[in-house]
């Protein structure tokens, strides 16, 4: 974070859609993982070594204080994640101090040359993302590990379909039919539709969550395998009208 702040100190932006792009997404991306390993390590440290239940709670109530941040920021939170623009001169420009800040951003005023207004909190946007994710992950294991989910077995009326595809392009397509609530009306869990998909198409996904946001940090066509299954189904209906 020094060295980029004596870069940004050093050299002047070009303009001011180079100074946004850099205050809304190359900063709080490198600023998101110290924000994210500091949690961490405090989750960790604090947290108990008893019973898988009272791990479970504890790790519970920690993703409860996290979501009070998005509850605090819900208007920005929702700005940000609609991909919206129109009020990036005043939340990623320096010198825009007007705008309302979080607690947490009074930092800006003592940096206002590495600072804006905004570009902290998406950065604890990214960091808290991540961390629920790892967090609802070692929920999932002491669950697991407690014995207190249905085992299946994998021997019995196995599929005999394998997906020859890419893992990422399955975990896409994993997260659209979740997102929109065609299975079960919407109340069926990413991990019990992920779990059916790896039992139909004998794939193992591994950590479906980090592809995911890795699938959600693309720079480019966020959506790729979707687009080109829309394509293809156009080009066999076209094909079939021949």
């Amino acid at each position: 974070m020094q060295e980029i702040r004596n870069l940004v100190a050093d050299v002047k932006f070009k303009n001011k859609e180079h100074e946004i792009y850099f205050f809304k997404n190359v900063k709080p991306k490198i600023y998101s993982r110290l924000i994210y390993n500091v949690k961490l390590f405090n989750v960790e440290s604090k947290r108990p070594r008893g019973s898988s239940k009272s791990q479970i709670k504890y790790l519970n109530n920690y993703i409860n204080k996290l979501q009070v941040f998005f509850n605090d920021n819900l208007e920005f939170y929702h700005y940000y994640r609609t991909s919206a623009t129109f009020l990036d001169e005043q939340y990623f420009l320096r010198g825009k101090a007007d705008i309302r800040l979080h607690p947490d951003t009074f930092h800006f005023f003592t940096d206002p040359q590495f600072s804006t207004s905004h570009d902290t909190t998406v950065a604890t946007i990214l960091a808290y993302d991540m961390l629920i994710i790892h967090l609802k992950k070692e929920i999932d294991k002491l669950i697991n590990s407690n014995n207190m989910e249905t085992t299946i077995n994998p021997f019995q009326n196995q599929s005999k379909l394998f997906w020859t595809g890419n893992k990422t392009d399955l975990i896409e397509l994993i997260y659209a039919l979740h997102s929109s609530g065609v299975i079960n009306s919407g109340t069926a869990d990413i991990k019990e539709v992920a779990s059916m998909c790896e039992q139909v198409f004998n794939i193992e996904l591994g950590n479906y969550y980090h592809t995911f946001i890795e699938i959600r940090a693309r720079k480019t066509n966020s959506t790729k395998f979707i687009d080109k299954l829309k394509e293809s189904l156009l080009k066999r209906m076209e094909e079939s009208d021949e």
